[in-house]
Order: C-alpha cells, then sequence, then structure tokens
C-alpha cells in the first residue's frame, strides 16, 4: 500500500492558460513512498519479494517518483485520471496524445501541444516502475531493494546483448544500456565468463578470447595522453572497440538482484491511493481528493510501458490490496504481442526483443487477452483472466509491431489461425505507420536503406482515448476492431508478402521478420529463474507470425487507413532494412520506411518503378485534398478521428503534396 505522498513541487501549468471549460492547469510533482507485504497473496507472485530486506512491520519498501497535471479546480475537470507508465523513464503521453514537444518537465503551453487532454478535463499522471534505472534530471525512477539469500548474496549467470551503432566505442556497462544500472560481475576474471560475437541475429556466433577483452572500462576524464583503462565490475571493454552494427553476447556471473516486480505494485498502490483514499498514513491529502471525486481510471503506454501495462493486467496488480479495481480501462500502444522482462531475478526490463537484437529475452506466452492453449507447452492462459477486475482495453499498434514485435499474435493462436477478441477488448492497426513517429517527425534516411516512416497517428489515438472513455462510461462500445486476418486475406506470412511487394526499384520487401521459437528457458521459469542461455528447440519450431497484407503501391490493406494511405503519396511500411555501415540486410530496429512515388509518369517508365506517379493519381492539388477531406470525413463518421483534427490533418496533407511535387 501506499504509505507517504509527498509534494515537493506545486506550480501553474502554461502560466495560467485556460483549456476551454476545464479552465487552468497545475503541476504537481513528488514522491510516493509504500510498502507491500510478502505474506499477501496479492504480492506474492513478485519474484524474490520474500528475500528483500523488510521493515519493522515486515513489509517491503519502494519510493518513487511522481507527475501530475490537474486542473487548478478539479471540479472543473472530468473526473477521470488518465495515468501514463513512462517509457525508460520518460514521459511520453503528451507526445502522442496531444502532439507535444518532447518534453519530461512539461511545463508551458508549448509542452500542451494541440491541448487534447486538458481541453477534455483529464487529469495526467506519471510515475516511475522501472526500478534499475540511472537517476537523472526530471526521470521517473523507482527506487527497490537487492534481493538477498539470507546473509549471501543472489549469484547467478545471465546474459546480456550489447550492440553499438557508431565505430570508436571502447567500453560498455554490462547492462548493454548507459540508461540502466548494471548487475555487478562477481568476479573479473574473463575466464569465467563468454564473450561472442557475430553481424547478424541468425548468424553463427564467434567465441573471442578472454584475453582480448576485459571487464573495465575507459576512463572518460579528458586528457592530452592515452585514455586509462580502469577494472570494473560494472563494464565490459575492447581494446580494439566494438564493430558498429556486430551483436556482442556476454554470459558472466551476476551478482545482486533488484526486486523489480515491485513497479506492478508501485503503480498500483498509487493509482488506488489516488482513486479511492483521501490521505496518506501521515495524514497528508491526496492531492486529486479536494471534494470532487474520481470516477474513472484509466492507463495509457506505448511500447516498452504498453508491454507493462499488459504484463501488470496479467499479473493479477490490477486488483488492489482491497480487492478493489485499479485501472477501468487501459490503452496498450505499439506493444505488440508482447510483456515484460520485468518479473524475474537479474531481469531487464530495458530491452526490446527485435529481430537484430535480444532475440532471446523472455516475452513469452501469453501474447493474446484470450485464454487459449499455449502451442509450446499446452498449458491455457491468458492476459485476461480475472473477470472482477479485468479492465476494457484498447490495443493500438503500427505496423512495425508485426515486423519486429510479433504484433500478430495478439490476435491469433500462435499456429497462425484468427481468434475472435474478447468481449471487452479492441485491437487496431494503425495502417502502414512505423513504432516512433511523433507529430512533426520528417522523412530522412540514417544508417538505412529507405528514408524513416514520418506518418503521425495523433488523430486515431485521440479518437480511440475518447471512445475508451465512453465505453467505460456508459457501455457505449468503441468502433470494430480493425486488423489484419487470415479470413479475408489481409494477414499474410512474411515470405508470401515478400514475393507479392511490388517490384519498386531498390526497394524491395526480404520477408524477414522477428522469430518467436519454443526456447527453453529452464525449469526455473515458473518462479521467474530462466537460464542465461535458453535452449532452441531442436526442430526449429515456433509461434507463427503473419504481417499485414499489401496493396498494389505497398501499403497496408487493413487497420485504420488514414488519408496518407487511402490518398497515398509514397509507400510507407513498418520496416526498413540498416546499410552497409552496420549489419547490413537485418532490420533497422524500430524504424519503417517512405519510398516516395515518382512525380511524373516519364519518370515512372524511365525507372521501372510499377506504381503510379503523381500527376496520374491527382490532377492537381485541389483534387488530392479533395479525396483527402472525404477520407477524413469517413473517418470521423466511423469514429476513428474527432472532428476537431480536420484542419490540421487537412494542412498537413496540403504541404505534403506540395513537398511531393516540388521540383
Amino acid at each position: 500500500m501506499l504509505t507517504h505522498f509527498a509534494i515537493r513541487r506545486r506550480q501553474p501549468f502554461a502560466d495560467g492558460h485556460e483549456f476551454g471549460s476545464a479552465g487552468a492547469y497545475e503541476i504537481v510533482a513528488g514522491e510516493a513512498r509504500g510498502e507491500v507485504s510478502p505474506e499477501d497473496p496479492r504480492n506474492n507472485c513478485i519474484v524474490n519479494l520474500a528475500k528483500a530486506p523488510r521493515n519493522e512491520r515486515g513489509a517491503v519498501e519502494y519510493r518513487c517518483d511522481v507527475h501530475i497535471l490537474r486542473p487548478t479546480d478539479m471540479s472543473k475537470g472530468n473526473r477521470r485520471v488518465l495515468y501514463e507508465a513512462p517509457n525508460r523513464g520518460s514521459k511520453r503521453g503528451l507526445m502522442f496524445l496531444n502532439d507535444a514537444p518532447e518534453c519530461n518537465d512539461p511545463l508551458t503551453l508549448e509542452h500542451a501541444g494541440n491541448g487534447f487532454l486538458m481541453r477534455h478535463g483529464y487529469t495526467w499522471v506519471t510515475s516511475g516502475w522501472q526500478g534499475d534505472l540511472v537517476p537523472w534530471k526530471d526521470g521517473m525512477v523507482l527506487d527497490v531493494p537487492v534481493a538477498t539469500d539470507g546473509e549471501q548474496p543472489i549469484r547467478r549467470r545471465v546474459r546480456v546483448d550489447i550492440c553499438v551503432n557508431r565505430p570508436g566505442v571502447y567500453s560498455q556497462p554490462l547492462s548493454g544500456d548507459p540508461r540502466v544500472q548494471s548487475y555487478a560481475a562477481t568476479t573479473l576474471n574473463t575466464a569465467e565468463a563468454e564473450l561472442t560475437v557475430r553481424m547478424h541475429s541468425y548468424g553463427e556466433r564467434q567465441i573471442i578470447a578472454p584475453t582480448e577483452w576485459a571487464f573495465a572500462v575507459v576512463d572518460p576524464e579528458p586528457g592530452d595522453g592515452p585514455a586509462k583503462v580502469k577494472p570494473s565490475a560494472f563494464h565490459i571493454h575492447l581494446p580494439g572497440g566494438f564493430i558498429p552494427g556486430a551483436l556482442y553476447e556476454l554470459v558472466y556471473q551476476a551478482r545482486d538482484p533488484l526486486v523489480l516486480g515491485l513497479g506492478f505494485a508501485a503503480v498500483r498502490d498509487l493509482v488506488s491511493f489516488l482513486r479511492y483514499e483521501q490521505k496518506d498514513s501521515d495524514g497528508d491529502p491526496n492531492p486529486l481528493s479536494e471534494g470532487t471525486d474520481i470516477e474513472k481510471t484509466y492507463a495509457w503506454g506505448r511500447s516498452q510501458s504498453g508491454r507493462f501495462l499488459r504484463d501488470l493486467v496479467y499479473q493479477g496488480f490490477n486488483e488492489d490490496e482491497h480487492g478493489r479495481q485499479v485501472f477501468d480501462a487501459i490503452a496498450p500502444h505499439a506493444s505488440g504481442g508482447g510483456r515484460m522482462f520485468l518479473n524475474y531475478e537479474f531481469a531487464r526490463p530495458v530491452t526490446s526483443c527485435q529481430q537484430h537484437t535480444n532475440q532471446l529475452e523472455p516475452e513469452l506466452f501469453p501474447f493474446a487477452y484470450n485464454v487459449m492453449e499455449d502451442p509450446q507447452t499446452g498449458r491455457k492462459d491468458g492476459i485476461l483472466k480475472r473477470p472482477a477486475t479485468d479492465p476494457l482495453v484498447i490495443h493500438t499498434q503500427t505496423s512495425t509491431e508485426y515486423w519486429q514485435k510479433r504484433g500478430s499474435l495478439a490476435h491469433t493462436d500462435g499456429r497462425g489461425n484468427d481468434v475472435p477478441l474478447p468481449d471487452r477488448v479492441r485491437v487496431y492497426l494503425m495502417a502502414s505507420t512505423q513504432h516512433n513517429a511523433p507529430y512533426g517527425t520528417q522523412a530522412a534516411r540514417g544508417k538505412t536503406r529507405h528514408p524513416n516512416n514520418p506518418l503521425p497517428i495523433g488523430p486515431p489515438l485521440r479518437a480511440l482515448i475518447a471512445a475508451m472513455d465512453r465505453w467505460a462510461t456508459d457501455g457505449t462500445a468503441p468502433p470494430p476492431s480493425k486488423i489484419p486476418r487470415n479470413v479475408d486475406g489481409t494477414q499474410v506470412d512474411p515470405v508470401s508478402l515478400r514475393n507479392g511487394f511490388p517490384a519498386i526499384p531498390e526497394g524491395g520487401c526480404t520477408g524477414l521478420h522477428n522469430r518467436q521459437l519454443f526456447l527453453d528457458y529452464g525449469e526455473g521459469l515458473a518462479h521467474g529463474v530462466i537460464d542465461a542461455r535458453p535452449k532452441p528447440p531442436p526442430d526449429g519450431a515456433g509461434y507463427t507470425v503473419l504481417v499485414p497484407a499489401v496493396d498494389a503501391d505497398g501499403n497496408d490493406i487493413a487497420g485504420i487507413r488514414l488519408p496518407w494511405i487511402t490518398v497515398p503519396l509514397a509507400t510507407y511500411t513498418g520496416w526498413n532494412l540498416q546499410s552497409k555501415e552496420l549489419a547490413e540486410g537485418e532490420l533497422a530496429g524500430l524504424l519503417g520506411s517512405s519510398i516516395p512515388f515518382p512525380r511524373t509518369r516519364a519518370e515512372r517508365e524511365a525507372s521501372g518503378d510499377p506504381r503510379l506517379s503523381l500527376e496520374e493519381r491527382y490532377r492537381d492539388l485541389d483534387d488530392y485534398l479533395r479525396q483527402v477531406r472525404a477520407e477524413i470525413d469517413a473517418l470521423v463518421e466511423l469514429g476513428l478521428m474527432l472532428a476537431e483534427d480536420t484542419d490540421t490533418l487537412l494542412a498537413d496533407c496540403r504541404q505534403a503534396y506540395l513537398d511531393a511535387v516540388a521540383d
């Protein structure tokens, strides 16, 4: 339960700007402290909770950062909390729901973006849930204890992938990510560890001799002489430098695991306190309780934090310690079919299992909300299995999730068959979009074959938040799910898509995707203890991963098709490929592609491009905008876009057309 809520900062937001009927907003920032009893059956699923230090009441303590934007006069708000689970300590809700610029300490009117959440009266709450982050300014951090085996430290062999994308890197933290604390090596003797390298994820590992690397770090202090190398139990050092794009896999014995599963309890306790309680244990008031009760609580998260929300529900933390429901509805975005590498011993929740990196991290069954049979083990399970407290679900994902995050597993049975979604679940594909493209993203070519995919998806995300609220409030059903399906031919295996993709010059689809093999993590898996290197199936068997089928232009057929897709100026994909500067041909992280149409028929014929040119599609700007307006009106009618977004989307499409036809 939450025991203390301390306000560290309280100030007006956006200089007191009035957001319609909701009025002015204020910032309430501080910290929450709580404690969890290992004896409570609602907590005992937390791995190593019983091995954590306890206070005088026999409970395990935690502390987390909290940030709130609330109506100054709560009676003017809509009495709804939208909780955002931050992504690796970073706030993303205002970026994607309000089309606001990236900022981890929103203060100004600019940071409100288009003001969507404020104009609609939401109280926005976010807090730290990831307990292994290195503290940083304005980062949302959770503090959790280290587990021990009595008086002795816990030691276990662990595995970590390390991949850098630039030359001149000679040392890296053992966590593989400078944002995250590393588990210390129990010995600096490299002969007791194993380091391998390969350029491609599915390639053969090459062993690097123990004499060719060290548990050490290059001294970052500037100087005129050669860099100093210091022994370090928290770093790995390669004297010759890391090869950009290469995959280094380190297996070593680590010590002192953090009780990271407390992140679920910390969110549960905070939101339950804000929703149900008047004051904390010290008598300090709930900052949202001022004579106006909170009626509904919702949760939103994207990518890593979307997977966190799915896992929070699966692990049973949508029920508080008094048996009350925490969230009425959740909206995980860009989570694909995954959950979290969190509630494990020596967990690393920072990782994202993708085709090129972190392939062996445990993002495991169940993937879907339905209770169904696991094709690997035969056991039955599902994310929603507690009808009394299960939330409504609005699950949204981009095209990238199907290629990199096994998105089809969220609505198939793992054998490649469609399954009916539960009544309380809706799933939507944002057709032909990439994983991360906040409003204002520009197409640019980095170390990739194609320029990235810049398509924004704010309009449908906002419309679905409004639909989720109506659903939770009065039972008004949201629009039907819009996803690829086998039954109508809009979902295919990646090889079929490769063969059916248009023959765009230098733009072919390889069919490469993130597989999901039947991996064996060892006998301790049920207790959150996994083998450092899981065993692959001898026959290469795995779950069936499918992708959206495409039209003659290479754009997704299924899903919510914004005017960018129904009145297109280019081919937009959820995948991209690395260039020769990195691991050539591997999927390029979570990036999509944008491949412009030829401007004229002459250009098309000269290049051999099978796609119609812009001049063959649209007579002029007015013709293009007329078609765009018709598509916008249709989306508004279907409830997949709010009328308030019409003018902005029209203006953005107008500028995109002018840019596309410019010399």
